[in-house]
């Protein structure tokens, strides 16, 4: 099958690989180039250097919706466009292009989670089973009809980045199966009434608040990770947590204080025990070993009014 690729970052690899398998690539779309690094050099996407390597034409839109990118579409004559993390969203005039329409690959059961993090808002919000579904796309945020739907269920342990991994994976292969039985295939429409939203991460969306149960906050530092991870201010100045676990015992909120020998922060509910942290300007270290170079004893608080204890 003909097949127009729309897709930007890492997480959708593993469907561009599969499709160069099994179908003809005619073209791919993705984002232009940004500035990273220290340097703030301009570095292509992970497709487009994916693309690169395979002599795929690439085309960076700014914005899909200016005039003309139709028109430059539709000489590659595809059957069908697959869309997977592409980061724009495409109107109908993008949208009609293909000869059997445009399917989107995302990484949640829909209706649940439409938006631009549904790894991460699942695993914030406690949810214990997430998934893909694909559908044909149309000109809202994620609500087309569904073609196909696979769960997973999300570690106890488990990080947006860590899931989004294995997501990617999964991904490709119903990707791969929805265009096999595409001719087959009835889309159902979603429930509308029963959509949740997975609006972009933003850094506040990192901050910890100690006043919420340490469960919570536990699911927050997963979710955030890795980015925009997840930030506290302490005595010895800002800190991120990249890996925490809840303990029993209680404390006051933002408090560092002691468990079996263990010291802890207290939350509104429960203590958190942080396991690999980060302080500023500084590589990821345990702990136990930030403790010691920060000499932080019980008493001390954490949270935007750190202050010595």
């Amino acid at each position: 099958m003909r097949v127009l690729f729309y897709g930007t970052p890492v997480f959708a690899l593993p469907t561009l690989r599969a499709l160069l398998d099994r179908h003809t690539v005619v073209a791919v779309v993705t984002q232009p180039d940004r500035p990273a690094g220290r340097g703030q050099r301009l570095r292509p996407s992970p497709v487009k250097q994916l693309a690169a390597a395979h002599g795929l034409p690439v085309l960076q839109p700014p914005r899909l919706r200016e005039p003309g990118w139709a028109e430059r579409l539709r000489p590659f004559a595809p059957e069908v466009a697959v869309v997977v993390a592409f980061g724009q969203i495409l109107p109908g005039l993008i949208l009609d292009v293909p000869a059997r329409g445009s399917i989107n690959v995302h990484a949640s059961l829909l209706p649940r989670y439409r938006g631009a993090a549904p790894i991460a808002w699942a695993i914030i919000r406690g949810e214990r089973e997430t998934g893909i579904t694909t559908f044909l796309m149309d000109e809202g945020m994620d609500t087309g009809a569904i073609f196909l739907q696979r769960a997973i269920p999300i570690g106890a342990d488990e990080t947006a980045g860590e899931l989004a991994d294995r997501l990617s994976e999964l991904g490709a292969r119903v990707l791969l199966e929805t265009l096999e039985r595409l001719a087959t295939l009835t889309p159902a429409p979603q429930d509308h009434a029963a959509a949740t939203l997975a609006p972009r991460l933003r850094k506040e969306d990192g901050r910890l608040d100690w006043a919420r149960p340490a469960a919570e906050l536990a699911a927050r530092i997963r979710g955030v990770n890795p980015w925009p991870g997840a930030s506290t201010a302490t005595p010895a100045g800002r800190l991120l947590i990249w890996r925490a676990r809840v303990v029993p015992g209680a404390g006051e909120p933002g408090i560092l204080t002691g468990s079996d020998g263990v010291l802890c922060v207290g939350a509104g509910e429960g203590l958190l025990q942080p396991i690999e942290v980060q302080p500023e300007n500084r590589r990821t270290m345990p702990w136990e070993s930030f403790l010691r170079g920060a000499r932080l004893t019980p008493g001390v608080a954490f949270g935007e009014h750190a202050r010595a204890g």
